[in-house]
């Protein structure tokens, strides 16, 4: 597999959550490409909430479209998140 960045970073709504698996399917389906992967960290507090990456190549193609289409899926998803671009476009 070819060397992956960070793309994308985001919080959750309150109460809200998704496994790593369906998180990974969601992230693939947005960059249409199955060289994706995701994580998940903790912050330093235990009331502070998780932080998901989603990795991807660097030369991952038409990020803007990337961008809509994860938007679309969150919300298809009805998961509320706080977005930060990490990879510039």
């Amino acid at each position: 597999m070819k060397h992956q960045i960070p793309m994308f970073k985001f919080t959750l709504g309150q109460g809200q959550s998704i496994g790593p698996i369906p998180l990974r399917a969601l992230w693939a389906q947005a960059c249409q490409s199955s060289e994706v992967s995701v994580g998940r960290s903790q912050g330093a507090h235990p009331t502070d909430k998780p932080t998901y990456s989603l990795y991807a190549a660097q030369h991952l193609r038409d990020l803007t479209q990337v961008e809509m289409r994860l938007r679309k899926l969150l919300d298809v998803y009805n998961l509320r998140v706080s977005l930060i671009i990490i990879h510039k476009y």
